[in-house]
């Protein structure tokens, strides 16, 4: 079983190569020309997408020594993301299977998220999650609260009621006058810092749901009266705004994970999606899970921000249970899980 996976949901251009349940490749593009935008444009992150699909999916198949005429099937993100982008990976793949007569598989991203717990690399091994598990899916379009029962049976008992944690960084940064993206940025200045210098407020929303607009509002407020009084407020201060803010963020996930352990039973809890990638959250969970007595797995850095190693795991479940899809598949930007 071999199977070729295409990523291309935001602003990176991914293929990778399954063989066998085995991660053979993962070529992995980035558009650099957003940083001058402050942000991902989608036009210009459409385009993109096109110039490098073919280059990226030739050097996944020549990285995994694995000619077109031997692949099994072909997998693509159809959703969630953005129109333009999707629509570029999803005509690719379905013009490839078509022209080789193979099978194609949809993949959800946020799902391929959570199932990149499960990718095995030759001459590597990694201890996975069991059934059923917590997952706290993070990144710069969501933020949710996962139980997983089977790789195909996931349910969304959490989430965001407005922004996402990954924009509330980017935000954020871009409120200190950061470059985008500023999630990382905000990550690296908080190691210097003191998490407790300064106070945000948390929002509190019922049952196991999210909100971070209050806490972009209260950090424009608190930057723009400091910086009435000191003008180098933020460049005299920047470590300890980053690591207060840091903290504040990663309370808010963790308080609403620790009541979801309590309220499932589950004890195997997960952290998935390109803000997992944050130094802090991943130490902040493991110590949590050390303390209450929790199995947790946090996923390899490469596996966090977008890739197609995430979307071929995906598939080779989907492949496994001969879940394909059909040639009149169309992108769906806002898809649930």
């Amino acid at each position: 079983m071999n199977i070729l996976a295409i990523e291309s949901s935001c602003d990176e251009t991914s293929a990778a190569v399954l063989a066998n349940g085995q991660l053979l490749s993962n070529v992995i593009a980035t558009q650099l020309i957003h940083e001058q935008y402050g942000g991902v444009v989608p036009e210009l992150a459409s385009r993109a997408h096109q110039q490098h699909i073919l280059p990226v999916v030739e050097r996944a198949l020549a990285d995994a020594n694995i000619p077109k005429s031997d692949l099994s099937a072909i997998a693509f993100t159809r959703g969630p993301g953005l129109l333009g982008s999707l629509l570029v990976g999803t005509s690719f793949a379905k013009a490839m299977a078509l022209g080789l007569q193979i099978p194609l598989i949809e993949v959800n991203h946020m799902q391929a998220h959570v199932l990149a717990h499960f990718i095995d690399e030759p001459g590597t091994s990694r201890t996975k999650p069991t059934f059923p598990f917590l997952c706290l899916t993070v990144s710069g379009g969501h933020t949710q609260i996962v139980r997983i029962d089977s790789p195909l049976e996931m349910t969304v008992i959490g989430q965001t009621q407005d922004d996402a944690v990954g924009e509330a960084f980017d935000k954020s940064a871009k409120l200190l006058g950061l470059p985008y993206p500023g999630g990382p940025l905000i990550d690296k200045y908080a190691k210097e810092g003191n998490p407790l210098a300064y106070r945000f407020p948390m929002s509190e929303m019922p049952e196991l749901n999210f909100s971070f607009s209050g806490i972009k509002t209260a950090i424009l407020y608190f930057l723009r009266d400091h910086t009435k009084t000191n003008p180098n407020f933020i460049a005299q201060n920047l470590s300890d705004i980053c690591a207060s803010i840091q903290h504040t963020l990663i309370q808010m996930l963790l308080k609403k994970v620790k009541r979801a352990a309590q309220e499932t039973g589950i004890r195997q809890i997960t952290v998935a999606g390109g803000v997992s990638a944050n130094s802090s959250l991943r130490a902040s969970l493991t110590k949590l899970g050390d303390e209450l007595g929790w199995q947790v797995y946090i996923p390899r850095f490469e596996y966090c921000t977008d890739n197609a190693a995430m979307i071929a795991m995906a598939a080779k479940f989907k492949y496994d249970q001969g879940d394909f899809t059909a040639q009149d598949v169309s992108p769906l930007p806002r898809m649930s899980f």
